[in-house]
């Protein structure tokens, strides 16, 4: 499953790169890819703008929700680009979780430190 960007950021950027990374890790696995169950609800500046681990976790709290529970007793992948403080990991699997989830898991292309 990849981070899902907001409405708004995918309209200006035209792409979501966690999907496509996802999607093409799906191809390689034979996994399949969940990308619409997981959402973005409010919109926050980039996570790339913020300078503290505080102000990352502030600006992704409670951005996330599943829309439905299609996911309760299911082992999730959660794919992102770039991860610097893992905040945005870290609200998406509590979103997850309070869906049912039993596990996630976080896979990111590049780390930053």
């Amino acid at each position: 499953m990849p981070v899902p960007l907001h409405h708004k950021r995918l309209r200006e950027r035209g792409y979501n790169q966690s999907s496509l990374l996802a999607k093409e890790l799906g191809k390689l696995t034979n996994l399949p890819v969940v990308d619409d169950c997981l959402i973005r609800q409010r919109h926050a500046p980039p996570q790339a703008r913020t300078l503290t681990v505080d102000e990352r976790r502030s600006n992704v709290a409670n951005a996330f929700l599943c829309r439905d529970r299609r996911l309760e007793n299911k082992q999730v992948l959660l794919i992102d680009d770039v991860s610097t403080s893992g905040s945005t990991l870290d609200a998406c699997a509590r979103a997850l979780k309070e869906a049912g989830a039993t596990t996630v898991w976080g896979l990111v292309l590049a780390r930053e430190i």
